[in-house]
């Protein structure tokens, strides 16, 4: 198993409050128990070490709707090796760690407000707008020597202004200070710019597929 991946599905189910991960023959089985995302099926390969007869294998044992499969390997590869009863995202998602530092003491901009908080393993970062609405937000969960950061996002309106990366300089400083050294994440086409310019490296390609076709809202 690649060891940022699993190092990612550790951190991701504290995140999230997932089942503790089930350990498969080729990867995990994540239970989370939510219409339309009822299990996940995470693969612990990756690139050309993930191969067709795997996901061909775990994606034909499924058959009820709001299972996801998550497979570290380009999308215009794994859609060939699924059927139509299953969605895929067209936009690849993106492994990515970094080694943790103390970076600074972040500053929201004038008239915005930085608030952050820690319950039950996972610290969380929220900017508040002048107007007092949600301007950004992220999350991190510290396990052990690495820490996983999750649901990043900067409202459309607020963007531009340096918010994200307040948030990601706030959230790694949390986790350098509960001791962590590396971190990861999932990261989408849109936040990818942000990361790398923070210092991530991409690790592997991730297609996101979805059995009963596509999600009611944002990626998963």
């Amino acid at each position: 198993m690649d060891e940022t991946v699993q190092a990612w599905v550790n951190g991701w189910v504290v995140s999230r409050g997932a089942a503790p991960p089930l350990a498969e023959p080729w990867g995990w089985t994540i239970d989370m128990g939510m219409y339309g995302h009822v299990t996940r099926h995470v693969f612990g390969a990756t690139d050309e070490g993930l191969d067709e007869t795997t996901v061909r294998k775990v994606a034909g044992a499924v058959t009820g709707q709001g299972v996801w499969l998550k497979a570290f390997r380009d999308p215009s590869v794994v859609a060939g090796w699924l059927d139509d009863g299953w969605w895929i995202d067209p936009e690849p998602g993106f492994l990515m760690r970094v080694t943790l530092v103390p970076d600074g003491a972040p500053a929201a901009p004038a008239g915005y407000r930085l608030r952050e908080w820690s319950r039950g393993g996972v610290t969380r970062v929220m900017v508040a707008a002048p107007d007092g609405s949600l301007a950004a937000r992220g999350q991190i969960a510290p396990t052990g020597g690495t820490a996983v950061v999750d649901q990043v996002e900067t409202d459309p309106g607020h963007r531009r202004r340096g918010l994200g990366s307040i948030v990601m300089r706030t959230l790694q400083n949390a986790a350098v200070r509960q001791g962590a050294r590396t971190g990861a994440l999932a990261g989408t086409p849109a936040g990818r710019g942000l990361y790398e310019a923070l210092g991530w490296e991409v690790v592997a390609l991730l297609t996101s597929a979805k059995h009963g076709g596509p999600p009611a809202s944002a990626r998963t």
